[in-house]
């Protein structure tokens, strides 16, 4: 299982740019996950941007608030550089490339998918990265296929995690469980939500489930008598890893990146870490070789801080925030 995160997509567009051809003029991003990377490439590469709607419909671009500069609508672009995350079956390029070759067939046309499932396919002109199936994506887990065999915490992925002053064991903790705000929200069914909550809670845990709108097969819940005793057992990591084992599904997503690496241990399978954005897996020999340093010319955390400091700097946290939100829906 492969795992790409908005930073490992900003250190790839980062590291890659230079690969774009030097006479394209116009970048266009192919909604919804398209979007981000032309726009991280837009920036980087001081080019006008668009989406895919507004490029067939013809409009002009702009560059920038500021400056106000546009494309002349009479100067025709010399290339257009179309953008897309990823590509697998190559079916949703080629339907973007009929309509942008029906539009537009004076305009020669670069194609780029920022990840492949291989280094190379006939439908994308530029592959960055080469990232085989299964495979999953930040932008696109809340709606993967996964999901339909995997565990998924509650607590700080589905909704937020309960302050202090509300983690009582009591009235006030039974108010959270009822009006906590969602985080991330699914939009395909979720085989197995796992949470350490206390099963005496399960009633105020389906009540939320329910007016949120979380589908799910199973909701396991730790049947302890009260936190005291779940803290005294250490209970979290080893409830869960147990679930994970017994029904055999094929991912556990967990909020903490630490409770990851025990659920990681404990059941000698992987764990997607949503703190850590990172898959985790196993400390034994196998799985430290599929756990391989990616990208070779990449200088690892320092790299991938450098380059969500440039985007960030660049964008604003404010734009990123609003294409995440985006990307999630």
């Amino acid at each position: 299982m492969e795992y790409r995160s908005f930073a490992d997509l900003a250190e790839t567009v980062f590291f890659n740019a230079h690969a774009i051809p030097e006479d394209v003029d116009l970048i266009v991003g192919v909604p919804r996950s398209g979007l981000l990377p032309a726009n991280l490439l837009a920036v980087q590469l001081h080019k006008p941007l668009l989406d895919l709607e507004s490029y067939l419909e013809g409009r002009t671009p702009t560059v920038g608030r500021t400056a106000r500069e546009t494309i002349d609508e009479k100067v025709r672009p010399r290339r257009v550089l179309i953008v897309d995350d990823s590509i697998a079956s190559g079916e949703s390029m080629r339907a973007v490339r009929e309509r942008v070759q029906a539009a537009a067939p004076q305009v020669p046309a670069t194609y780029l998918a920022v990840y492949g499932t291989r280094a190379a396919h006939e439908d994308a002109d530029l592959i960055f990265e080469a990232v085989p199936s299964p495979r999953i994506f930040e932008w696109n887990l809340m709606r993967h296929k996964r999901l339909a065999d995997a565990c998924f915490d509650i607590d700080g992925i589905l909704c937020h995690d309960p302050h202090s002053s509300q983690n009582d064991d009591g009235e006030k903790y039974r108010d959270f469980l009822l009006t906590a705000k969602p985080l991330l929200r699914a939009n395909v069914p979720i085989k197995h939500l796992v949470t350490s909550r206390l099963e005496k809670y399960r009633p105020e845990t389906e009540q939320w489930l329910a007016a949120n709108g979380v589908k799910y097969e199973n909701l396991w819940m730790l049947d302890l008598p009260s936190a005291e005793e779940r803290r005294r057992q250490r209970a979290h990591a080893s409830f869960k890893a147990s679930v994970y084992i017994k029904t055999g599904a094929g991912l556990f997503v967990e909020s903490e990146d630490k409770q990851a690496q025990e659920i990681a241990q404990l059941s000698e399978r992987p764990v997607l870490s949503i703190e850590g954005q990172r898959m985790v897996w196993p400390g034994n020999a196998t799985a430290a070789r599929r756990s391989y340093v990616r990208r070779g010319e990449s200088s690892g955390g320092a790299a991938k801080r450098l380059v969500r400091a440039v985007a960030f700097g660049i964008l604003g946290d404010r734009t990123i925030a609003k294409i995440k939100r985006s990307l999630r829906r």
